[in-house]
């Protein structure tokens, strides 16, 4: 970042030494950004979801509602728990609502049918976003034990980066149990699986973070810092960020099967070319962070990602036999492009408020309502208009990363 500046140690905290811990110590933590990604299969298991229940494209976005609404509910309160017990154990504690949000999926698929099936899968996704919002809030600020400074941002991208192996296995393993098996719901028993063993790594870890906060924070003063227009703006960044990233796996193969006759298990591609891309994007990241600054890098991302929306526009206006590789690139553009932009908002944010990081962190994880609030109103526009409706819903997310990066004056602090 371009005006950066050392972390003032947190008054009420006593800081670790790194060198007092292993360079193992990171290892479980990296494992659980792997966990974190199962929340990305909300798509994948949309799309299977879906024609089996008979939904419409609103119905079946309401999934990745109930998913990401619990951030709007528990982000803030979330990080002032964290302060009380610890930023290792709400990890924990996060693992633990995950590994029951994949078990309930086994049951419904293996005792179930109709309706209490699609009751238990509903149950499960809320799970999952209870989960993932607990993780999402105190995985990344542990991350701040490691590394400092400039280097957080990058080392936040390597992180997302891991994390994008399990959004991209998903699709994949859902596509080969439904092929081989007829059973796409075995992806929910190999993540489970891969959840168990996360949550045994990181429970033997040794980590010395921070001491909690001695009862300070409060969720009034979490609020408050949206008073601030450089937590507001990054804030606002992580909302564009997931609402594109849940919009694009969820709509994605449904756009293609609209223009074209591809079959549902050859749509799906699309979401795994998406987070191909997303991890590429991840891992050019955690290297180019370290040596350009965020108003670079915001740039970056909004060319990309609204040089996608503009491709998915054109595609979706053709009315019939449209070039597929202009659907192909755009993915492929949006993936590369949004991979950054959660690590740049929410590494600023933690950088300008140095000494209210739990806070910060639990307030930017309530940015995630943006994959409840995008993806509805994506269906709905498709309902409507098209899938054109949709690519302009998504449009809008990704115009507002290219004018921050370019207006990066009032993303800077004064």
């Amino acid at each position: 970042m371009s005006n950066r500046a050392s972390s003032p140690k947190t008054p009420t905290s006593v800081e670790p030494s790194q060198g007092s811990m292993s360079r193992m110590a990171i290892v479980p933590v990296m494992f659980a950004f792997f966990v974190m990604g199962f929340v990305d299969l909300v798509g994948t298991a949309t799309n299977y979801v879906k024609p089996e229940f008979n939904l419409e494209n609103s119905q079946a976005n309401l999934f990745t509602t109930m998913v990401f609404f619990w951030f709007l509910i528990f982000s803030v309160p979330a990080g002032v728990m964290m302060n009380k017990i610890g930023r290792r154990r709400m990890v924990l504690l996060s693992i633990l609502v995950t590994i029951g949000a994949m078990l309930l999926p086994v049951i419904a698929y293996t005792v179930l049918a109709g309706t209490p099936r699609l009751v238990l899968i509903i149950i499960s996704f809320a799970l999952l976003g209870i989960g993932n919002t607990f993780m999402q809030v105190s995985l990344n600020p542990l991350l701040t034990v490691f590394v400092k400074g400039d280097q957080l941002a990058s080392t936040l991208t390597m992180g997302q980066f891991v994390k994008a192996f399990a959004s991209l296995f998903a699709p994949y393993i859902a596509g080969w149990a439904f092929n081989h098996y007829g059973k796409w719901w075995l992806l929910y028993v190999i993540y489970l699986v891969v959840g168990i063993v996360g949550y045994v790594l990181l429970a033997l870890d040794r980590i010395d973070e921070p001491a909690a906060d001695a009862g300070t924070t409060t969720i009034a003063r979490c609020f408050k810092l949206l008073g601030d227009p450089v937590v507001l703006l990054c804030f606002l960044g992580i909302v564009a960020h997931v609402g594109v990233d849940v919009g694009v796996n969820a709509q994605a193969p449904r756009i293609l099967m609209e223009h074209t006759d591809t079959v549902l298990s050859v749509a799906t591609n699309a979401t795994m070319v998406y987070f191909i891309a997303r991890m590429i994007g991840c891992f050019v990241g955690g290297i180019a962070l370290r040596h350009i600054n965020t108003k670079v890098g915001l740039r970056i991302c909004g060319v990309l990602m609204t040089l996608s929306a503009v491709s998915l526009a054109i595609f979706a206006s053709v009315p019939s036999n449209p070039p597929v590789w202009l659907f192909w690139m755009a993915v492929a553009l949006v993936g590369f492009g949004n991979s950054n932009v959660f690590s740049l908002c929410l590494g600023h944010a933690l950088t300008v408020e140095p000494t209210r990081q739990n806070e910060v962190s639990g307030l930017m994880m309530m940015g995630l309502i943006g994959g409840a609030v995008f993806p509805p109103i994506m269906g709905a526009a498709a309902d409507g208009m098209g899938q054109i409706g949709a690519v302009l819903v998504m449009a809008v997310g990704c115009v507002y990363v290219l004018v921050i990066g370019f207006v990066y004056k009032v993303f800077e602090r004064k």
